[in-house]
């Protein structure tokens, strides 16, 4: 968000952000303060609970309230909430005869049902529902594309798919420091991120390494204690550092090598990051993750503790020739650039109002 905000405003448009004020922390706050005096419809946090329930209606008010106030030409909602609010309060405004142009990006939420329960056959139902109220759905992964399809059936109205894009300074290496940790986990402390999957490989990989390995685990949320006390329960202390959210590119320079064990995902940035900064890494084929690395990549793993010690183990006994797996800089930055992902945003705007104006 804070990337497609920065180039829109370059590109002169006047732009605001309306979100959740119950999560993040300290680094998340530190970037809205850096944000907050380019930004012409200004940020505006209030709370926003992930699930669906009685809160939602004062949450819902409040931020009709806010939008209301700042009648915007395109309201742009993230998330199975945001896209929800968005949708809802754009119609609404149309109503008043405002011009706003409705646009949704699903990033996973929603999607994790399973359609054969209750669930999920509710969310989907919901899905089909909304659609009638978007002007244009925006994928950020062609695996949240075919999900989309799977679920909820086909799109009955424009959607494009939009890989996330990353800024020139970030396809700038990072060098590691002395002395750096073997494994680095950032990311949600949260079971869905797999913490405990990067826990118990790490003594797995040690085992066949045949000396103890050292991680950094950097992040937060609501599960972090159950995690200390795996690498507890498991012998680690000593062996795992854990530090509180911190910018990617400072977590970067604290180990050799990079892993994303999630469980699910939609298309993370945490693996653009990573690969731009030229590190060397592991990840789940999950989600839209194989997009970035190539189908049939032997960095890419299921979510299994062995299946990820076995690959640590193979990629800290020869770091150089694991390093070359790689996915190319160059390419990346042709496929994954911000200014990439602004532009055919854009254009996705402009014709979301034009379809809007002509009707």
């Amino acid at each position: 968000m804070r990337d497609l905000t920065e180039a829109q405003v370059a590109a002169g448009h006047s732009v605001g952000i309306v979100c959740d004020s119950t999560t993040g922390g300290d680094f998340e706050e530190g970037l809205f303060e850096n944000m907050k005096d380019s930004l012409a419809l200004g940020i505006h946090r209030t709370p926003m609970q992930r699930h669906v329930g009685p809160g939602d209606l004062a949450s819902a008010w409040r931020t009709f309230k806010i939008i209301k106030e700042l009648r915007p030409d395109v309201l742009h909602g993230h998330g199975a909430k945001g896209g929800t609010y968005a949708r809802l309060f754009g119609s609404l405004l149309r109503v008043s005869r405002s011009r706003v142009a409705r646009l949704y990006s699903p990033h996973g939420g929603s999607l994790h049902y399973d359609e054969t329960t209750t669930t999920g056959t509710l969310f989907f139902a919901l899905e089909r529902f909304m659609a009638r109220f978007t002007d244009c759905l925006l994928f950020v992964s062609d695996y949240e594309r075919r999900t989309y399809r799977k679920k909820v059936g086909e799109p009955p109205i424009p959607n494009r798919l939009i890989h996330n894009g990353l800024r020139a300074a970030e396809f700038e290496p990072v060098r590691t420091e002395r002395n750096a940790a073997d494994l680095l986990y950032i990311g949600m402390m949260r079971d869905l991120k797999g913490p405990d999957i990067f826990i118990d490989a790490l003594v797995l990989a040690g085992r066949q390494l045949g000396r103890p390995l050292t991680a950094v685990m950097v992040g937060d949320g609501d599960d972090l204690p159950r995690y200390h006390a795996q690498v507890k329960r498991l012998g680690l202390d000593g062996h795992v550092r854990f530090l509180p959210p911190m910018p990617a590119r400072s977590a970067f320079a604290l180990a050799e090598l990079v892993v994303v064990p999630s469980r699910a995902e939609a298309m993370p940035y945490i693996v653009l990051e990573t690969l731009a900064a030229g590190k060397a890494m592991i990840a789940t084929a999950v989600g839209g993750i194989p997009e970035i690395f190539g189908a049939g990549s032997p960095a890419l793993i299921r979510p299994d503790p062995h299946e990820l010690g076995d690959r640590v183990s193979e990629a800290l006994a020869d770091p150089k020739a694991y390093r070359r797996l790689m996915p190319n800089i160059a390419d990346l930055r042709a496929r994954f650039g911000v200014d990439v992902m602004a532009a055919e945003i854009e254009t996705a705007y402009f014709a979301a109002l034009g379809r809007r104006h002509s009707s």
